[in-house]
C-alpha cells in the first residue's frame, strides 16, 4: 500500500506562546470558522443590500441586522456542533463524565448538530425581529459551503476525520493512529483516503458552485429553492463520502469493522448517513415546494 501524496508538513498551530503557564494557540480549525463566518456576513450583508434578488424586489432584511443574525448564528455553531457530538456519537461517555461536555478545546464538533443549532438560532432571529425564515434561510445556505470548505481543509491539516485504508495513488500516510491499523501492513504505514479532501471538494466547492449558478438564475425569488439545493447537495455529499471515510472509533467492533449504525441485508449505513437522510429528504420538498 503505497501514499504518493505525502502528508504536509504543517503544523495545527499557525502560531502559539505561553501565557502565566498557559498554552495560548491560534489553530487552523478556529481560522476556518473565523473566516468562514466572516465571509459569509459580509455575503449575507451584500444580498440584502440587492433588493432586485428577492421577491417582489424587496430584502427580507435590513443589512444592518445582519451582525444580529451573525451572533446567534455562532452560538448556535457552537452550543448545536458541541451537543450534537455528545448526542449522536459519545452517548455513553458524556453521560459517564458530564463535565467533559464543556472541553470543547479537546475537539469534538458534529456538522449535523452543529446545522440544528444554526436552525434553532436562525428560527429564534427571524421570531425576534419578523423576518421571513426561509428567505433568510436561502441567504444562510448560499453562504454555508464557504465554511464547509474552510472546515474540511483543516480536518485534514489537523489529521482528523480521516479515511478508510486505501491502495489509490492519491492515499496519504495520516501521523499518529491513523497510520497503525491497517491489516496485512507494518505499523505507521497504512495509507487512507484523504476523505476530508473529498467532503471540502464536494460539500464545498462543487455545492457552492451549484448554489452559485442557482443565485444567477434567480433562486432567490423562489422562498425554499436555495435552501432545499442546499439541504440536497450537503445530504448527497455527505452520504457519499460515508463510503470512504472512517467510522468514528465507537462505532468499530470486531464483527462490524465499517462502524455501522444500523445493518440490514448484508449492507449498513453509518452515523453520518443516517443523519443526511432526513436532509435529502427535507430539501427534496423544499425544491418541489418552491419550484411549485
Amino acid at each position: 500500500m503505497q501514499a504518493i501524496m505525502p502528508f504536509p508538513d504543517i503544523s495545527n498551530e499557525i502560531f502559539s506562546f505561553p501565557i502565566f503557564g498557559f498554552h495560548v494557540a491560534l489553530r487552523w480549525y478556529a481560522v476556518a470558522y473565523l473566516v468562514g463566518l466572516i465571509a459569509g456576513w459580509r455575503i449575507i450583508v451584500a444580498l440584502m443590500r440587492r433588493a432586485h434578488l428577492w421577491p417582489g424586489g424587496t430584502a427580507p432584511m435590513d443589512p444592518k441586522r445582519v451582525e444580529d443574525l451573525l451572533s446567534a448564528i455562532i452560538l448556535g455553531v457552537i452550543v448545536g456542533g458541541r451537543l450534537g457530538f455528545v448526542l449522536f456519537y459519545r452517548p455513553d461517555h458524556y453521560l459517564a463524565h458530564p463535565g467533559d461536555i464543556l472541553k470543547i478545546w479537546e475537539g469534538g464538533m458534529s456538522f449535523h448538530g452543529g446545522f440544528l443549532g444554526v436552525i434553532f438560532a436562525g428560527l429564534w432571529f427571524c421570531r425576534r425581529h419578523r423576518v421571513p425564515a426561509l428567505q433568510l434561510a436561502d441567504a444562510m445556505a448560499l453562504v454555508a459551503p464557504i465554511g464547509l470548505f474552510l472546515g474540511r481543509i483543516a480536518n485534514f491539516i489537523n489529521a482528523e476525520l480521516w479515511g478508510r485504508p486505501s491502495d489509490l495513488p492519491w492515499a496519504v500516510i495520516f501521523p499518529g493512529d491513523a497510520a497503525q491499523d491497517c491489516p496485512g501492513i507494518a505499523p505507521g504505514s497504512c495509507a487512507r483516503h484523504p476523505s476530508q479532501l473529498y467532503e471540502a471538494g464536494l460539500e464545498g466547492l462543487l455545492l457552492g458552485l451549484v448554489l452559485f449558478v442557482a443565485l444567477r438564475r434567480g433562486a432567490l425569488k423562489s422562498p425554499g429553492l436555495m435552501t432545499g439545493l442546499f439541504l440536497t447537495g450537503y445530504g448527497l455529499s455527505r452520504f457519499l463520502v460515508e463510503f470512504f471515510r472512517q467510522a468514528d472509533a465507537q462505532f468499530i467492533t470486531p464483527d462490524n469493522p465499517l462502524g455501522h449504525v444500523i445493518r440490514f441485508a448484508g449492507l449498513g449505513l453509518s452515523m453520518g448517513q443516517l443523519l443526511s437522510l432526513p436532509m435529502i429528504v427535507a430539501g427534496l420538498w423544499l425544491v418541489r415546494r418552491a419550484r411549485g
